[in-house]
């Protein structure tokens, strides 16, 4: 078994791990909460260019409701940090406030690394999902 697995219960069964391409539903939930000029701005154009890695990301098609762990911050910033993202059922967008996922690029090797913060990132995503299933 996996390491992962021996610390978290399984997530519910409707819930796929997708981290191949950020999925479409995500430009179109923020273009109808904001506008396609602002959304393309939002965390560094995440949403509009498919090139910031690592990203870890969960789709309900049962539901057409995700969520997203990926870096929210611009890769110019001396501090960079993974966000957590959740589109839930049908409509809507927002961000996951969460304990900050950090890690500093100008010291990779100093704790928290960036594996350290998207591991610690994707965990707290897990947990919510299975809070989350609670409610829907």
């Amino acid at each position: 078994m996996p390491d992962w697995q021996q610390h978290h219960p399984p997530l519910p069964a409707t819930w796929q791990r997708c981290d191949t391409g950020i999925l479409p539903l995500w430009w179109e939930r923020l273009c109808a909460q904001t506008s396609p000029q602002s959304a393309a701005l939002y965390a560094a154009g995440l949403f509009t260019e498919d090139r910031r890695r690592p990203i870890a990301q969960w789709f309900n098609p049962a539901f057409n409701a995700a969520l997203l762990v990926a870096p929210e911050t611009s890769p110019e910033w001396p501090v960079q940090r993974f966000g957590i993202f959740y589109a839930p059922p049908s409509s809507g967008f927002t961000r996951v406030h969460s304990a900050p996922h950090e890690w500093h690029p100008r010291e990779p090797r100093k704790s928290p690394t960036e594996d350290e913060a998207f591991r610690a990132a994707i965990d707290e995503a897990e947990r919510f999902l299975q809070v989350e299933m609670d409610f829907v």
